[in-house]
């Protein structure tokens, strides 16, 4: 049978509507209004719940008749709430509608998800998957034990691929091609971020193809070690995903992450790949941009 090539995946930028505002000041065909209005609306963050035109033209860099204009149309809508009393506006709930026809196409999560709940409980810590966006990894399922730490996932949440095993995880699914497009994303755009941890992403992203998983131990959340391995390429839309285990460093003996919690997690992923009639990714070596020998491609 002919080789299935793996779908080619447009590696976009993660970064705010507000940076994409300064960069496609000049194009003709980018809607500058309708970018205004995103930015607005990822000013909202767990900091800030309730924002005032004077707060969110500060977090967007809008000027504030913009920005009163973009937040009452935004409210008529339904897409922000208003509060006559404090005169500032939370998030609607139409916002969170948004994101409901994304994650329910998504449908092995709904079958992923006692598995991932059963192996939470197991190590006390949390389970989750992502989904590659740009530089970052964002979770589209999670379960956890009751006391994972300080370090809470959820849905939507999002964590920088450079500084996570999970992203890591993700990234070694990636072509020669959009290896060297995510790589320059991430120089132009990690800051501190690739400075300090991009050796780090390197080794993690080399381990995955090496041995099928990465380990992090304390590079997004300081107290929380955490084991990162690849799961599937959609056989559909070509995202990556990922699986990852996260558990607080005080709960794990010697190595224990290493020798036991990451064969665990191939192993569940093995079965959520099953149950997701998905075949396992191709895992590309930085280097050379080819598949290791032995790595199964799918058909």
């Amino acid at each position: 049978m002919p080789v299935r090539k793996p779908r080619k995946l447009h590696v976009v930028s993660s970064r705010s509507a507000e940076a994409a505002l300064a960069d496609k000041a000049d194009d003709a065909s980018f809607a500058t209004t309708l970018a205004k209005g995103l930015a607005v609306l990822e000013a909202f963050d767990v900091s800030g719940a309730w924002l005032g035109n004077g707060e969110l033209a500060a977090r967007t860099g809008l000027a504030r008749p913009t920005v009163a204009r973009l937040s009452y149309t935004l409210a008529e809508l339904g897409y922000l709430h208003y509060d006559e009393a404090s005169a500032k506006y939370r998030l609607g709930a139409r916002s969170l509608r948004m994101a409901h026809p994304l994650l329910a196409s998504l449908e092995f999560r709904q079958l992923a998800r006692p598995l991932m709940q059963e192996m939470a409980v197991s190590v006390g810590g949390a389970v989750s998957i992502g989904l590659l966006h740009g530089t970052e990894a964002v979770y589209v399922e999670t379960a956890r034990s009751g006391d994972v730490g300080a370090h809470i996932p959820d849905l939507g949440m999002a964590i920088p691929v450079v500084r996570s095993a999970m992203g890591r995880a993700l990234a070694a699914m990636l072509s020669a091609e959009e290896t060297a497009a995510l790589d320059a994303r991430l120089v132009a755009e990690g800051g501190h971020d690739w400075d300090a941890y991009g050796e780090r992403f390197a080794a993690g992203r080399c381990d995955c193809v090496a041995n099928g998983v990465n380990v992090s131990c304390g590079d997004w959340a300081a107290a929380v070690h955490a084991v990162g391995v690849p799961l599937f390429r959609s056989r559909k839309t070509g995202d990556c995903f990922a699986l990852n285990c996260g558990v607080p460093a005080f709960r794990l003996g010697p190595r224990q992450i290493e020798t036991d919690i990451a064969p665990r997690l191939k192993a569940l992923a093995a079965n959520i790949r099953s149950l997701a009639g998905e075949g396992e990714p191709v895992l590309y070596a930085p280097e050379a941009g080819r598949p290791l020998p032995g790595r199964r491609v799918e058909r």
